[in-house]
């Protein structure tokens, strides 16, 4: 009898619920050492494509391990060279272009209050500051200078994990047969991940080469580092495109006026229209396995626990999560949930058949 309720009370819903808080709770505590680790993993997860494909033209291990980091090392202290300077005299002037951008807000509010409207400077201050949007900017700068600032620590851990990519297939193999199941998930997320991470990295890449050539040509300062942060905020889904934007143009504003504010815009439109809306969805093929809506709820979930790496990381993390579910009956309702309505048409069409 004991042994029965002991039973029921190991597998009930809210000691689920409660280990699943408490995990997040976790987290949450541990947030700066587990977006290193994070990070790192995601980063050992794109580099091991170029390593197994050095691999299948009989190059040593060890040999396309070295090749591939020193590449990856060569471009980030070569980019580090580019922008470094960019970014430094930007977040020194930062408070200057907040200024300018506050005081072209309070004579436009100025000029409209002129024309009959009424219209109070303190309850549009305290609802958008365009202002503050540059400040924020500099200040996310700085944030990902300061992650960037653990780059050794970062490195070693994709050392190691690179050093042991060829023994995960003998390492699962052992796994699956003493636990006498199927691990073939596992490497269904290695999969998912490497193919989402491949393709967006490509397509962050390109985005932020055109949104730097343009601007170039537009004439706004700072092009180079406008094209970082379309390069970095293209990770984040739905929104981080739109985000990536907004200081640009604001900057443009101040620096040429509406008509290079409007090009700047229409060049970020026309980029990310283009790369966002038909080459992506091309490459990506079958696309995430998410739906629309659970894709944006991840951003704001993954960015509460882990901050600004969970959002970068939120699709490939949901994904895993996704895929760890399906294995189980008593879970795959909740990873239907999160997928596509492909997905749980698929899953009716296997229902009837059967």
């Amino acid at each position: 009898m004991i042994d029965q309720s002991l039973h029921k009370s190991k597998f009930s819903p809210a000691l689920s619920w409660a280990a699943i808080i408490i995990l997040i709770a976790g987290m949450i505590y541990a947030k700066s050492m587990i977006t290193l680790v994070l990070l790192a993993l995601f980063i050992s997860v794109i580099c091991a494509q170029p390593i197994l494909w050095l691999g299948k033209r009989k190059v040593p291990h060890v040999l396309a391990m070295f090749i591939v980091l020193v590449g990856v090392v060569s471009i980030f202290f070569g980019l580090g060279e580019l922008i470094g300077g960019s970014v430094k005299q930007f977040i020194q002037d930062a408070p200057k272009y907040e200024t300018s951008l506050n005081s072209m807000a309070a004579s436009l509010i100025q000029s409209l209050n002129d024309r009959g409207l009424s219209i109070s400077y303190d309850d549009i201050s305290n609802m958008l500051d365009p202002g503050k949007i540059i400040s924020f900017t500099a200040g996310a700068i700085s944030e990902v200078g300061s992650l960037m600032g653990n780059i050794v620590l970062i490195f070693f851990i994709v050392f190691f994990l690179l050093l042991e990519l060829s023994s995960f297939p003998i390492k699962t193999k052992a796994i699956s047969k003493s636990l006498d199941e199927s691990l073939d998930y596992l490497t269904r997320i290695s999969q998912s991940i490497r193919h989402y991470l491949g393709i967006k990295t490509i397509i962050s890449l390109i985005t932020g080469a055109l949104i730097w050539i343009i601007l170039l040509i537009i004439g706004v300062d700072y092009a180079i580092l406008w094209g970082l942060i379309a390069f970095l905020l293209n990770y984040i889904p739905n929104i981080g495109s739109i985000i990536a934007g907004i200081p640009a143009v604001l900057f443009a504003l101040v620096q040429l006026g509406l008509g290079g504010a409007l090009w700047t815009l229409g060049g970020f439109v026309a980029v990310n229209t283009i790369m966002g809306n038909i080459i992506e969805p091309r490459m990506m093929g079958k696309g995430m396995g998410l739906s629309t809506f659970i894709v944006f709820l991840s951003l704001v979930f993954w960015g509460y626990v882990l901050g600004t790496v969970g959002m970068f990381l939120s699709v490939p993390l949901t994904m895993t999560v996704k895929i760890m579910l399906e294995q189980n009956e008593k879970t795959r309702w909740i990873a239907i949930l999160l997928g596509t309505q492909e997905d749980a048409q698929a899953v009716l069409e296997k229902r009837n058949e059967e």
